[in-house]
C-alpha cells in the first residue's frame, strides 16, 4: 500500500487560511493564480520582488516611506539591498494595537502569573523608551539582557527599537564568562538584568553574576534590575544600578516618537554557537526580520489577529525573537520561563487549555520526552483551541510525530521547522495548505529558494546533501559586529559555495517537496535542540592547569545527542571522580547547564591536522563507527584509533 500523510487539511481549512487570501491577492495584484502551494512557490522564486511586495501589503507593513524600489543589486549575494528607500520602525509595527484586549500572558512557574493589555504594553514601552533616551541612548546605541522570558524582556527590546538602538539578549543561566564573550564584544550602554530565576521550583540569584559582569564591563552607563524573585534589593554596592521602577519613574505614559530607519537598520544582535572562537555578533535588520517573520507567521503558520501564541524558549534562543513578532499579526503572545516540567510533567498542558492557546511551540526534545514519559494530553485535556504544533531546535524524529497524533490531538498541523539564529528565521517549515508526512517537513519557505547541492555544487532532490540558499532573501544578517570589510560574513555562509548561502544542515528534498533534516553537517554540538559551540567548552576545560588540551563531540545518543569530552592531562595524571566534578562545575559555571559534559574520558593524544588544527569531525566519525575522510590530511592519524570502541561510550 502506498504511505498515507497523518494529517491532511480539510477544504474548509484550505480555503479559510491567510494562504488562500494571500493567493487571491497574488492573482488580483500580478494575474497570477494558484492552488496549490509548488505552484506558489515556484512563483515566489522565480518573482522575488512581486512576492515580497505582495507580502509587505498583505500583512500591512506600516512605513512613513516605501519607494519604489524592492530589491536592489539583485545579482550580489551577500550585497543584495531589500526595499532601500523604505522607512519603518520595528517597534511601530509590532505596537499597532493599543485596545484594552490581552497583549501578553506571563508564567513564572507556579510563582508568577501576569498580563498585560496592548494598552498597557504601549504605555510601558512608551515609559521604558523615554528612561533609555534621557541615558543617552540613541540610534545604533546598544542595549543588552540578562532576562527571563517575561513582558519585560519584551517591553526591553520594543523601547530599544523604538529608539533606532540595537536589543541584544541572553538567558540568566549563563555563566559570567558566556555572558561576556557575547556583551563584551559590542559594549552595551545600558544593561538590563533579573535579579534572578525559577527552575525546577528552584531559585537562582542573578545579582552576584550580574555585579561581577559590570566590573568587566565598564562602558555600561546603567544596569536597570529588573525584581523577579524577590523585591526590595539593596543595590548599594552597584552605584551603576537603579531597579526598573526607579528608572522609569520620572516618565509618563505617552506617545511614542518612533524613530523612522532604513530597511536594513540594525534590530538585534544574536550570537553564533562558537565553534571556532568567541561567538559571532550576527547583526540583524529591523526590516528584513519584520518581513520574514510575517510571512512566516501569517502565510507559513496560519497565525491570525486574535490567536494565541506560545513558545518554549529563553531570551537566548531566535525563537524568542520570533515569538515577540507575533504581535505584528495581533496575536497574544503565551510566555513561560522555568522548567517545562514543574510541577509535573503537564505543566504546559495545563497552560494550554486555560489560556485557549492557538500555535503550541516547542522543542523535539520535549516531544520526545513526552514520549517516553508515557504523556497523552488529548485523554487528561480538552486541547479545543490548538490549532497548530511547531517543533524546531533538531530533527523531530519519525517516531515524534505518530506520538503527537495519537496521543496529543489527531487534526493538528505539525510543523517541523527548521533555520536558525544565522537568519533569525526558517529555511523550511509548514503550510496550512499541504498534508503532514511522518519524519518529514512540509515545505521550503515561501520567497527562499533553498536548494540541496551535492559536493560538486549541482542541485539534486531525493539524495543528502548540503542545505543552501541559492537567492537573496531579506532576513540575511547586515553583518557580524567587529567584522570591518564583511570577510567572517562570507567565510561563514559564502566560503564553500561562492555566492550561495551554505547553511551547514545535511538535507534531502523529496520529490513531492518535503524536507527530512539530518542535522548539522559541521562540528557544531546539539544536545537537546540547542546549538553549542565546541570553543565555549574548551575555554572553560583547558583553564584547568591539569587539562593540556580537548577535544569535545556530540554523540548520537537516546534520539538525542550527548556531549563527550575527551581530555589529555599533564604528564603522569590520572583522570578520576574529582577531577571530572571539578571539569563539569567548572563549565556549568562558565556557560550553561546544555554545556556540561555527559561524559568525560581520558586519551594520551588528540588528532590535528598538520598546521596543527585538531579534527572534532574525525573522531566524531570513529565513535560512531563511521569511515573518516582525508586521513592523509592529519599529522598523527594513528591518534584516531585512541577513540575508536571506547567501552565508556558503546550504545546500550
Amino acid at each position: 500500500m502506498e504511505p498515507q500523510p497523518l494529517w491532511s487539511p480539510s477544504p474548509q481549512r484550505r480555503a479559510e487560511a491567510n494562504l488562500a487570501r494571500f493567493a487571491q491577492r497574488v492573482a488580483a495584484d500580478h494575474g497570477a493564480r494558484f492552488d496549490d502551494y509548488a505552484s506558489l512557490y515556484d512563483w515566489s522564486v522565480r518573482a522575488p520582488e512581486k512576492f515580497w511586495s505582495t507580502v509587505w501589503d498583505f500583512c500591512g507593513v506600516i512605513a512613513s516611506q516605501r519607494g519604489t524600489t524592492v530589491l536592489a543589486d539583485a545579482q550580489r549575494m551577500p550585497g543584495a539591498r531589500w526595499f532601500p528607500e523604505a522607512r519603518l520602525n520595528f517597534a511601530e509595527n509590532l505596537l499597532r494595537r493599543r485596545d484594552d484586549d490581552v497583549a501578553l500572558v506571563f508564567r513564572g512557574e507556579t510563582r508568577v502569573r501576569r498580563s498585560l493589555s496592548f494598552r498597557e504594553l504601549h504605555e510601558a514601552v512608551s515609559r521604558l523608551a523615554q528612561a533609555l533616551r534621557a541615558e543617552g541612548v540613541g540610534p545604533g546605541d546598544r542595549v543588552a539582557a540578562i532576562v527571563a522570558n517575561m513582558p519585560e524582556a519584551i517591553v526591553g527590546l520594543l523601547a530599544t527599537s523604538s529608539l533606532g538602538a540595537i536589543w541584544s539578549s541572553c538567558s540568566p543561566d549563563f555563566g559570567v564568562q558566556g555572558i561576556l564573550d557575547r556583551f563584551g564584544q559590542i559594549e552595551p550602554k545600558v544593561l538590563l538584568s533579573v535579579d534572578g530565576y525559577f527552575y525546577a521550583g528552584k531559585t537562582h540569584d542573578n545579582l552576584g553574576k550580574l555585579a561581577q559582569v559590570l566590573d568587566a564591563l565598564p562602558g555600561v552607563r546603567r544596569a536597570v534590575v529588573i525584581p523577579y524573585v524577590a523585591d526590595g534589593h539593596d543595590l548599594a554596592a552597584m552605584p551603576r544600578a537603579v531597579r526598573l521602577d526607579h528608572f522609569i519613574a520620572p516618565f509618563a505614559a505617552g506617545e511614542i516618537a518612533f524613530a523612522q530607519l532604513p530597511f536594513d537598520h540594525p534590530l538585534a544582535i544574536l550570537y553564533s554557537s562558537g565553534t571556532t572562537g568567541v561567538p559571532k555578533c550576527i547583526v540583524h535588520g529591523q526590516g528584513g526580520t519584520l518581513l520574514q517573520h510575517l510571512k512566516e507567521h501569517q502565510l507559513q503558520t496560519d497565525l491570525r489577529r486574535g490567536d494565541r501564541l506560545f513558545y518554549f524558549t529563553t531570551c537566548g534562543w531566535m525563537m524568542w525573537n520570533w515569538l515577540v513578532s507575533g504581535l505584528a499579526s495581533g496575536a497574544t503572545l503565551l510566555l513561560y520561563d522555568g522548567s517545562p516540567f514543574h510541577p509535573g510533567a503537564s505543566a504546559l498542558w495545563n497552560y494550554c487549555d486555560e489560556e485557549r492557546m492557538t500555535v503550541f511551540g516547542t522543542s523535539a526534545k520535549y516531544i520526545d520526552a513526552l514520549a517516553k514519559l508515557g504523556l497523552e494530553p488529548r485523554r487528561t485535556h480538552s486541547l479545543a483551541s490548538l490549532r497548530t504544533m511547531t517543533s524546531t531546535g533538531s530533527p523531530l524524529v519519525a517516531e515524534s510525530f505518530e506520538y503527537v497524533y495519537r496521543n496529543i490531538k489527531s487534526d493538528l498541523l505539525l510543523s517541523s521547522i527548521s533555520g536558525g539564529t544565522d537568519i533569525v528565521s526558517c529555511f523550511v517549515l509548514g503550510s496550512p495548505w499541504l498534508p503532514v508526512w511522518r519524519g518529514e517537513i512540509q515545505c521550503r519557505g515561501l520567497g527562499m529558494k533553498v536548494e540541496v547541492f551535492d559536493d560538486d555544487g549541482q542541485a539534486v532532490v531525493g539524495q543528502k546533501g548540503e542545505l543552501v540558499c541559492s537567492a537573496p532573501f531579506p532576513s540575511m544578517p547586515v553583518m557580524f559586529w567587529n567584522d570591518p570589510g564583511g570577510a567572517k560574513y562570507r567565510t561563514a555562509y559564502f566560503e564553500r559555495f561562492p555566492g550561495v548561502w551554505c547553511h551547514g544542515d545535511w538535507m534531502e528534498l523529496t520529490p513531492r517537496g518535503s524536507c527530512i533534516i539530518y542535522g548539522r553537517s559541521d562540528a557544531t554540538l546539539n544536545p537537546g535542540g540547542v546549538r553549542i559551540g565546541t570553543a565555549e567548552i574548551y575555554r572553560q576545560v583547558e583553564r584547568l592547569e591539569e587539562v593540556v588540551e580537548s577535544l569535545v563531540i556530540g554523540q548520537d545518543w537516546d534520539r538525542d545527542v550527548r556531549v563527550v569530552l575527551f581530555v589529555r592531562l599533564r604528564e603522569g595524571l590520572a583522570l578520576d571522580d574529582a577531577l571530572v566534578k571539578r571539569i563539569k562545575d567548572t563549565v556549568r559555571a562558565n556557560t550553561t547547564p546544555r554545556h556540561v559534559p555527559a561524559k568525560v574520558l581520558q586519551v594520551a593524544d588528540i588528532p590535528r591536522t598538520k598546521s596543527g588544527k585538531i579534527v572534532e569531525l574525525a573522531v566524531r566519525d570513529v565513535v560512531h563507527g563511521r569511515p573518516v575522510k582525508n586521513r592523509e590530511a592529519l599529522a598523527n592519524p594513528e591518534a584516531l584509533e585512541l577513540f575508536r570502541d571506547r567501552p565508556e561510550l558503546a550504545v546500550r
